[in-house]
């Protein structure tokens, strides 16, 4: 087992502001996709490019897409083999490939 780092309260601090901030990033590449300022194709693109957005979820990434819900992005998941916890970071190549097709 690997100790886990006792941090202190300025590490903690720079921690929590660092995941609010990744956490407002996310938020805001799901807001473009869902008004539209965004497309998918895009969307994917820019998590490529930054380490901090490729870790949304596949699923929530599709959700933000107008008319898609939980079924819908279930079913595009499925067939493409994407498993349901998996993040934009861990597609492979044909899954992104797949998924600009659908949405282009």
């Amino acid at each position: 087992n690997v100790a886990i780092p006792t941090l202190s309260p300025e590490q903690l601090q720079a921690a929590r502001a660092a995941a609010t901030e990744a956490r407002r990033v996310r938020a805001a590449l799901k807001n473009d996709v869902r008004d539209g300022s965004k497309t998918l194709p895009q969307a994917l693109d820019e998590c490529a490019q930054d380490d901090v957005l490729a870790h949304i979820r596949v699923v929530d990434l599709l959700k933000a897409v107008p008319r898609i819900g939980e079924k819908r992005a279930g079913e595009i998941m499925a067939r493409y083999d994407i498993a349901a916890n998996r993040r934009v970071r861990g597609l492979g190549r044909h899954q992104i490939a797949g998924l600009k097709a659908e949405f282009s």
